[in-house]
């Protein structure tokens, strides 16, 4: 056999998942990403709510736990302020973004082990290392869209050395909904309004009908 040949044919793949190479190990899979503003490190996020996980999506009408694997993360009452201070400090050159980061798990199962050791508040400087790299033994497909001020990561977890996605349906539902939402302008803006005081949804004003 031809030399060349035979030293093509022992090379291992670069992606080791050929059949699905969208996933990868916890370990490579990318995590975060805050530019040149390291400040945004020190913003705090907090587990959500199925409920507000529902209103920052903009479904409707809400169910009680249409997606029971999936867990999010949402900034805290602090950051909002923090920023907003941080900004106006800066005359406008801090930033005003912020993140929200979605893992949706392949059963419930995989979901409540990863949240036994996760905190219910973290900071952003920390997701990579406590959340995204601690998943071991875990596959993830990492999703990012930019909307406005707010920054979606979304991650599709699956047991290492799976097939498919079991809850494909799941993440087909939720990409499409981040999809579809409006860009957030400020974030900031919903702490004028006494009724709320987090992250969330507003329902829209009645609208007044033509006679």
């Amino acid at each position: 056999m031809d030399p060349q040949k035979q030293h093509k044919q022992g090379k291992k793949p670069k992606n080791p998942n050929k059949s699905d190479p969208s996933f990868q190990s916890s370990s490579t899979v990318k995590g975060l990403r805050f530019g040149g503003q390291l400040m945004i490190k020190k913003f705090t996020i907090r587990r959500a709510s199925p409920l507000e996980l529902q209103r920052l999506l903009s479904l409707q009408p809400p169910k009680p736990n249409p997606f029971p694997s999936t867990s999010v993360f949402i900034p805290t009452n602090f950051t909002i302020l923090a920023q907003h201070a941080w900004h106006t400090l800066t005359l406008g050159l801090g930033t005003k973004k912020s993140k929200v980061i979605l893992f949706v798990f392949e059963s419930e199962q995989l979901r409540a082990g990863a949240e036994k050791s996760w905190p219910s508040e973290i900071a952003l400087g920390d997701v990579n290392r406590r959340l995204v790299r601690g998943l071991n033994g875990c596959e993830m497909a990492r999703f990012k869209f930019r909307k406005g001020c707010v920054t979606f990561y979304l991650y599709a977890v699956r047991p290492e050395g799976a097939v498919g996605f079991r809850r494909a349906e799941d993440l087909r539902q939720i990409l499409q909904a981040v999809v579809q939402l409006n860009d957030f302008l400020d974030h900031t803006a919903m702490l004028a309004m006494p009724h709320q005081r987090s992250i969330g949804y507003v329902p829209p004003a009645p609208m007044a009908m033509a006679h």
